[in-house]
């Protein structure tokens, strides 16, 4: 739905049983509207309520957008859905963020910021109530996940899990979310930072939960595991490429010492140290195979933006490329394998010199497994590939 011309800013919240809290914020949100001349609406995203909720709401005037589909990111996406302001912001309906603190991010918004995410940690200028926020959320779970998107997206923020983040509607219909649950701010932010949009960041003060009907619906190990779980997803680099580069690098450096039987301290390496340099390489190889086939995969049905490197990789190593250099090793391998036989047959197939032997054949082995390997992967990788040719 396009945003409606006559509305510059619409407020969601989403809602489920928030009968304790729901028309102070609806007010709050009104009063931020009419002090700072925004013309704006509330739209409420009840997401099932059983107690007065959507009554509240609209004898206030709200406009109460009903969400069948269960979860966080369910009830946003609805209403949001429905929104028809050129700018958004989302908002929690338990009283902890408070709505009086609108004009701030409006003001950004105005300024050309495509995303303004709220933070309520000291170390982007918020504040944080006492009672408003649990000692391990606090001090170990928002800083420590925080830490770990602005590193592995360089996202410019302080506080990830800050609900209250306002947007524009062009911003948000690119984003194409996914996440119906608590991720779902999550998506936004990663997203937004993959997309090169403006994120801006303004301070805010976290209020105690002002419900008293029953408790906050975070939970701090699921939501934090199904945080860092999406984290991983989204991140096919720190997933499988660099562990992928970590074990590749040490099987090879474990062949260069082993392959000569070099002395390491007391430690003469043969036979044994080769295989599990083998094993090392192997699953190093098929670790950096599945970053590319995911990232492409992600790519291709939208779930992460195009990627120049990723384009320039797939220009060089080709379809046809990857058959040469698969079906040149896996003949190599083969090849070692039976010249390993031969020695083996000139001996009337009795007992062989072991440390000599494996030398070829462990890695014959391995190289007709990283050749077959590499056959497969390159027409898996263009079949994943072909939405995005």
């Amino acid at each position: 739905m396009e945003a409606h011309e006559s509305v510059e800013l619409s407020v969601v919240m989403p809602c489920l049983n928030e009968a304790d809290t729901l028309a102070t914020c609806i007010r709050k949100a009104q009063t931020s509207f009419a002090e700072h001349d925004i013309a704006g609406e509330v739209i409420v995203a009840d997401n099932g309520s059983s107690d007065a909720s959507v009554s509240i709401a609209e004898e206030l005037g709200a406009r109460v957008v009903h969400v069948t589909e269960r979860g966080y990111g369910s009830a946003l996406m609805g209403g949001i859905a429905e929104a028809r302001g050129r700018f958004v912001i989302m908002g929690d309906a338990d009283d902890s963020y408070d709505f009086l603190e609108i004009p701030k991010f409006v003001e950004k918004l105005r300024a050309g910021a495509d995303l303004v995410q709220g933070c309520r940690l000291p170390g982007g200028g918020g504040r944080v109530l006492p009672g408003a926020m649990p000692w391990l959320h606090r001090w170990l779970g928002n800083p420590m996940l925080t830490r770990m998107v602005r590193f592995m997206f360089h996202t410019p923020i302080h506080d990830i899990y800050c609900g209250m983040r306002g947007f524009t509607k062009k911003l948000y219909d690119r984003l194409e979310q996914r996440c119906t649950g608590m991720e779902f701010a999550t998506e936004m932010i990663i997203k937004s930072t993959l997309l090169g949009a403006r994120i801006d960041e303004v301070p805010i003060t976290l209020h105690p939960d002002g419900r008293t009907s029953h408790g906050p619906h975070l939970r701090t190990f699921r939501d934090g595991w199904r945080t860092v779980r999406f984290f991983l997803m989204y991140s096919p680099r720190w997933l499988f490429l660099v562990p992928g580069i970590v074990l590749l690098l040490a099987g090879v450096v474990g062949y260069a010492l082993a392959l000569p039987g070099a002395q390491v301290g007391e430690a003469r390496l043969g036979v044994h140290t080769l295989l599990v340099a083998s094993l090392s390489i192997l699953l190093g190889y098929q670790s950096i195979l599945f970053a590319i086939f995911s990232k492409t995969f992600a790519v291709s049905v939208g779930l992460m933006p195009p990627d120049d490197r990723l384009e320039r990789f797939f220009t060089f190593a080709t379809l046809e490329r990857g058959l040469v250099l698969g079906a040149g090793a896996f003949a190599v391998g083969l090849g070692m394998i039976g010249y390993a036989t031969s020695t083996w047959a000139e001996r009337d197939f009795g007992p062989l010199d072991y440390p000599t032997t494996l030398r070829l054949v462990i890695p014959g082995v391995t190289l007709a497994a990283l050749g077959f390997q590499t056959i497969l992967s390159g027409f898996f990788v263009s079949i994943l590939g072909m939405h995005r040719r």
